[in-house]
């Protein structure tokens, strides 16, 4: 019987409901060896054990001829060869051992190994599954160009070979930046990056290209390795990583071996990354590929026998690989409390194409894409159904977190922390189209994760990416520390035939983004034509741009037929609620406060209402409540607002338009006839608790209270 029959699916959705009863069980169980299963669905993985034994225990026995597995990979052959002799009559459950597992290739699922399993942590242990080595063998040496100065070193063979080349490494459980200029120092003076001298390329957005010109001074002819010296350069909305291929000092030109996507101009910043001669500041490292040496400058307090350091050899850790164009998907497996680290980051292929650019040279791309959304997962999924990945640990890697890729359906990533990541946290990306059904993505549940230190190598990476998927919940995480948006989802440019609908983003804390690193970016950033889609009680504040476009709630190029209500968002570089342009949005019950430039602002106006505004209340400094955009819009023409409140605090003048001082001003263009100014009475505004006193004049106008106390991840259920 084919293991995706519906008579055999049938059966595993009973043992799987099965399964998940047990679990939610078990939350209050002790903390000890389970025993509630039959001996044969339940097999142990332990880095005391043998891949020759039975895995029937937990421990070796006595004689050491029985215990536990040695890997995961041989449990799953375990679980396989049950469900090939139709012995597998009830849910199984794989209990892993702490310690570390160091992963010679990724751990890897396919449609075969579809049953009802559970691959857990043993109570009270933390499983690691690494994918990079420790590195040790350090001595300590005079460093070689600041007088009375040590550096640690350690020679790679591997590395001299040309079989290894990191580009990261972790010390004492925290990333370490490789050597570059300009140095970023502490908050806040952490953006701090160099100017391009004179563009070299065209002048519309996506004119890329590999040349391009730096002030004197910058790169100097002679560093060391010059070919592994790389250009970190920042665009509006993306980065794009430029090895540097040759240098001409009387042009002071750079000519890259990648091209750029987008057109580079005088306004764009970069930096300088993995530069010999750079390795100065205690924690930066440079790695010497050509002699195989290893460059460490400690922190103080350092000493080469007390640390533990890391550099990654995989890219990816884990892989659940159904084959869903052909109807095979992998089902019913479930991963909690593991932890997955150390995973390396690359360049995309060199067969790639530049994407937008519409250079005519060849050089492969220096971008992953916008949002890096092109960039894979450190756990990837590509048609799996039914499965979870739920209180796991991921960190400490080159692109995204977790990915659910085509055919991806009702699957759970629940309660994860995920963070020191080199791209974002969490995507999800299918087909475009509804009629290619087995591609579908959607119906997945991603909530109450934790997602923060983000975007630490491709710096465009999201909290959670949603591309092209329907019905999905994104709910109570907590998104911080990332130098792009926070949730984004939709991914249609303008009105075209958009499957992404029916999407619930609820009660996320989303906060202190951006950094002044990029531009264009939201809190929550949407695009495209979405019915049915909601976007509520979220918490969205501290974003930060570069030169434009640090908004609360983004709703970019076409986002049409959404819901946005009960969100709070505050303090924002330029205004907590955007649009670019799009129709029939409501927006109502919000309170949105404290935009640097403006409160509410929209792009472009067209034929019709681009949104409706009821119902918030709208607070400013000084900066005025409506502004139009870069299409010199008049507001006024192109939305509805009426029973909103607005308020000015610190009595500093403010305006409801450039153009409109007053509200009756404003009221004779044909809005907020019922509006008001007026103080909400908010408990504490200078410490941002908008909790409104019982007599606040905004209950008048229909105004809801917005309870913000279940806002983030929701407690675990506590074991007893």
């Amino acid at each position: 019987m084919s293991p995706n029959s519906r008579s055999t699916r049938r059966a595993f959705l009973r043992l799987a409901g099965a399964a998940l009863s047990g679990a939610a069980l078990s939350a209050c169980a002790p903390a000890r060896a389970p025993t509630s299963l039959l001996p044969q669905a339940t097999f142990y993985v332990s880095p005391r054990g043998n891949d020759a034994w039975s895995g029937r225990s937990s421990v070796p026995n006595a004689d050491q001829s029985d215990g536990p597995f040695a890997t995961l990979d041989r449990a799953r052959q375990a679980v396989h060869a049950l469900k090939v002799s139709a012995s597998l009559t009830e849910p199984v459950t794989v209990y892993i051992r702490g310690g570390r597992y160091e992963l010679a290739e990724p751990l890897q699922f396919d449609a075969g190994d579809s049953a009802p399993v559970t691959y857990a942590a043993y109570p009270g242990e933390t499983p690691t599954f690494d994918g990079g080595r420790r590195i040790g063998g350090w001595r300590i040496e005079r460093h070689p160009f600041i007088d009375g100065a040590e550096v640690w070193t350690t020679e790679l063979p591997e590395v001299a070979a040309g079989q290894w080349h990191f580009k990261q490494l972790w010390v004492n459980g925290q990333r370490r930046p490789r050597a570059r200029l300009p140095k970023v120092g502490p908050e806040p003076e952490r953006r701090r990056f160099y100017q391009i001298a004179g563009p070299s390329s065209g002048q519309d957005y996506f004119s890329g290209t590999n040349t391009f010109k730096v002030s004197p001074g910058v790169i100097d002819p002679a560093w060391r390795n010059m070919q592994d010296v790389e250009i970190v350069l920042l665009h509006f909305w993306i980065e794009e990583r430029m090895p540097i291929e040759s240098y001409d000092p009387e042009t002071r030109t750079v000519t890259s071996s990648r091209t750029s996507v987008m057109t580079i101009k005088q306004l764009n910043y970069f930096y300088v990354e993995n530069v010999f001669e750079a390795l100065t500041e205690p924690g930066e490292w440079y790695l010497d590929r050509s002699a195989g040496k290893l460059y460490y400058l400690p922190l103080p307090g350092e000493t080469p026998g007390a640390v533990e350091a890391y550099a990654p050899r995989l890219e990816q850790l884990m892989l659940l690989r159904g084959n869903p164009s052909a109807g095979e998907f992998v089902e019913f497996l479930r991963f909690e409390g593991l932890t997955f680290e150390h995973a390396e980051w690359s360049r995309p292929p060199v067969s790639s194409a530049p994407g937008w650019t519409k250079a005519a040279n060849t050089a492969p791309a220096a971008y992953w894409a916008q949002a890096a959304a092109a960039a894979p997962a450190v756990i990837s999924l590509k048609g799996a159904r039914y499965c979870a990945i739920e209180n796991c640990v991921v960190r400490h890697t080159g692109f995204y977190g977790i990915e659910l890729g085509d055919g991806c359906l009702s699957n759970r990533i629940v309660g994860n922390e995920l963070f020191d990541l080199g791209a974002g946290g969490v995507k999800q990306n299918g087909a475009p189209s509804f009629h290619d059904v087995n591609l579908v993505t959607g119906k997945n549940r991603i909530t109450d994760n934790h997602i923060h230190q983000a975007g630490r190598v491709f710096h465009a990476g999201v909290g959670v990416l949603s591309q092209n998927a329907f019905d999905c919940d994104i709910s109570h995480n907590h998104i911080h520390d990332l130098f792009y948006s926070g949730i984004s989802c939709g991914w249609v440019w303008g009105y075209g035939e958009n499957i992404s609908r029916n999407n619930r983003i609820e009660r996320n804390h989303i906060h202190d983004l951006g950094f002044g690193w990029l531009s264009d970016m939201g809190g929550i950033y949407m695009l495209g034509v979405q019915p049915g889609t909601v976007i509520r009680g979220n918490l969205i504040h501290d974003v930060e741009r570069a030169s434009y476009g640090g908004w609360g709630i983004y709703l970019d190029e076409g986002s049409s037929e959404m819901l946005v209500e009960n969100n709070v968002c505050h303090d924002l570089s330029s205004q907590p609620f955007h649009t670019h342009y799009g129709r029939a949005n409501l927006v109502r019950n919000n309170i949105f406060a404290f935009g640097r430039d403006s409160q509410v602002v929209l792009s472009r106006g067209e034929s019709h209402v681009s949104f409706t505004l009821e119902r918030n209340i709208i607070v400013t400094g000084s900066a005025p409540i409506f502004a139009g955009g870069y299409a010199n819009t008049s507001i006024q023409l192109y939305i509805e607002s009426d029973r909103n409140l607005f308020w000015g605090v610190g009595g500093r003048p403010w305006r409801f338009t450039l153009i409109d001082d007053t509200l009756e001003s404003w009221q004779r263009t044909g809005h907020d006839a019922h509006s008001i100014v007026a103080d909400p009475l908010f408990r504490d505004v200078a410490a941002r608790d908008f909790t409104l006193a019982p007599d606040s004049p905004a209950f008048a106008l229909g105004f809801q209270p917005i309870n913000l106390s279940g806002i983030g991840p929701r407690p675990k259920p506590a074991r007893s």
